[in-house]
């Protein structure tokens, strides 16, 4: 079967654009293959993040896997720093990739820009991202439209450092969804719904109530035309609701957009769909919330299995380049 391998940050509390842009197909797909899904902590240290938060929200992000839909008996969840492996190959592919490379990286710029001071390791990020996925010898990436650029990068470490050093890594390929691939504030629609810079009504969290739901969507940003049409340049907020119904309920956001005359409805629509694609969700998060034994069990037989599929593929990449061998 094929290896599959995609990571989420735990930056701040999972939303709805993490479930309609990487989470639900993740959920779809994670009997297709041999695959790993894994919070990636270390990720979330190129950004101000207090330990405390950090410890917390890499739990909260386990149950928010969890309560999607990811089930550990067909699929390998686990954290990033429990695996060491991660962190030694980064240095191997650093050592593989170039410093003009890494500078213009689109997300580097973007979260660099008017900052004095900027964390070294937000420079390194993509790196550490190429070794999380080459480390398992991943075939498939699931990722957003945003990590397009990062995963273009593992690819190329992968082909530079085997045509150096002889064959030694996977080459990835990328999978995008063609419909709910970058979900946008509702506030600010065109810039996208994140994590780590939410505004308070531009967010839906994956676990917010159905009043929030529909709050949220009730005063999401359009346009003053009143005209439903799918134009994301010209009408961006309506756009993105369109968008998100359709990944939410199925068609194009093109032929949605045919059935309104109104925002009222489109908006009304749009949290009666969210709320019962997220009914689910809040169940089993509820579930999990109550029984942290469990989650705390599966992260650790992930990390186990995690390690023992990136164990062989890190001494080979050591070997090829020029390590000597561990004695133990």
């Amino acid at each position: 079967m094929p290896r599959i391998f995609s990571g989420v940050q735990p930056s701040g509390t999972l939303h709805v654009g993490n479930y309609l842009g990487a989470l639900r197909q993740w959920v779809a797909t994670q009997g297709d293959g041999d695959a790993l899904y894994c919070i990636v902590d270390l990720h979330a240290l190129t950004l101000e993040i207090a330990p405390d938060d950090l410890r917390t929200r890499t739990i909260e992000t386990a149950v928010g896997l969890l309560g999607a839909g990811l089930d550990p008996d067909l699929c390998t969840v686990f954290v990033q720093s429990h695996v060491p492996e991660h962190t030694e190959l980064t240095w191997l592919l650093e050592c593989t990739a170039t410093y003009g490379e890494l500078r213009r990286m689109t997300q580097f710029k973007e979260k660099g820009a008017g900052q004095e001071s900027v964390r070294a390791g937000l420079l390194t990020y993509p790196v550490l991202m190429a070794a999380d996925i080459l480390v398992y010898d991943a075939e498939r990436v699931p990722v957003g439209d945003d990590q397009r650029q990062h995963l273009e990068l593992a690819r190329t470490l992968a082909t530079r450092f085997n045509g150096r050093y002889g064959e030694t890594f996977v080459v990835p390929e990328a999978e995008i969804p063609t419909v709910g691939a970058r979900v946008m504030d509702l506030q600010q629609p065109t810039r996208k719904m994140s994590k780590s810079t939410a505004t308070p009504l531009g967010t839906i969290s994956m676990t917010d109530p159905p009043e929030e739901i529909a709050r949220k969507v009730r005063k999401a940003v359009t346009d003053v035309d009143g005209a439903v049409a799918y134009d994301p340049e010209s009408k961006p907020g309506v756009s993105n609701l369109l968008e998100m119904l359709a990944a939410a309920t199925g068609g194009t956001p093109e032929a949605l957009a045919g059935r309104y005359s109104s925002y009222g409805q489109l908006k009304q629509d749009l949290a009666e769909a969210l709320v019962e694609l997220l009914r689910p969700v809040h169940r089993r998060v509820a579930e999990l919330e109550s029984d942290p034994g469990t989650v705390a069990a599966i992260l650790d037989k992930g990390a186990a299995k995690a390690h023992e599929l990136a164990t062989p593929v890190l001494s080979r990449a050591r070997s090829a380049i020029g390590l000597t061998p561990r004695s133990r």
